[in-house]
C-alpha cells in the first residue's frame, strides 16, 4: 500500500508541476495578446470581439489557477474540496456566456446553459449553507 501512495503523490506532484506551468503560459499568452491588440492599429482601441477574446482568456487563466488550488489541496490534505470544484465549474460556465454569439446557438442550447447556471448557484448555495451550520 505504501507504493500506491508514493506513485499517487508522484502523479499529483507532476500534475502540479504541469498545471503551473500551463498557467503561466497562459498569463504569458493573455499579456501577448493584450500588446498585440494595443499596438495595432486604432492604437489603445480595443474592438468588441477582442475584448471578448481578452476576457475569455483571463477566465481561463481563472480557471487553471483554481484547478491548480484543486490540487495542491488534494495533495496536502489527501481530498477534494466540492467549493472549489464548484467554484471551477462556475468560472468555466461564465467564460462561455461571456464569449457566446447567441446567433450561433438554438434556443434549446442556451436554455441548457441557463438550467446549467442555476444547478451550479444553487448547488453552491447549498453546500456553502451547510457548511455554515
Amino acid at each position: 500500500m505504501q507504493i500506491h501512495g508514493k506513485i499517487e503523490r508522484i502523479v499529483v506532484v507532476a500534475l502540479l508541476i504541469m498545471m503551473s506551468l500551463v498557467v503561466c503560459l497562459a498569463t504569458v499568452e493573455l499579456g501577448y495578446f493584450i500588446i498585440k491588440d494595443i499596438i495595432t492599429p486604432p492604437v489603445f482601441l480595443l474592438e468588441i470581439d477582442e475584448l471578448l477574446e481578452i476576457f475569455g482568456m483571463f477566465l481561463i487563466v481563472l480557471i487553471g489557477i483554481e484547478l491548480l488550488e484543486t490540487v495542491k489541496m488534494y495533495l496536502t490534505q489527501k481530498m477534494v474540496h466540492v467549493e472549489v470544484v464548484f467554484m471551477v465549474a462556475m468560472i468555466a460556465i461564465a467564460r462561455k456566456v461571456i464569449v457566446l454569439d447567441l446567433k450561433d446557438y438554438p434556443s434549446l442550447t442556451l436554455i441548457g446553459i441557463g438550467v446549467i447556471i442555476v444547478s451550479l448557484a444553487v448547488g453552491y448555495y447549498l453546500l456553502t449553507r451547510k457548511h455554515a451550520s
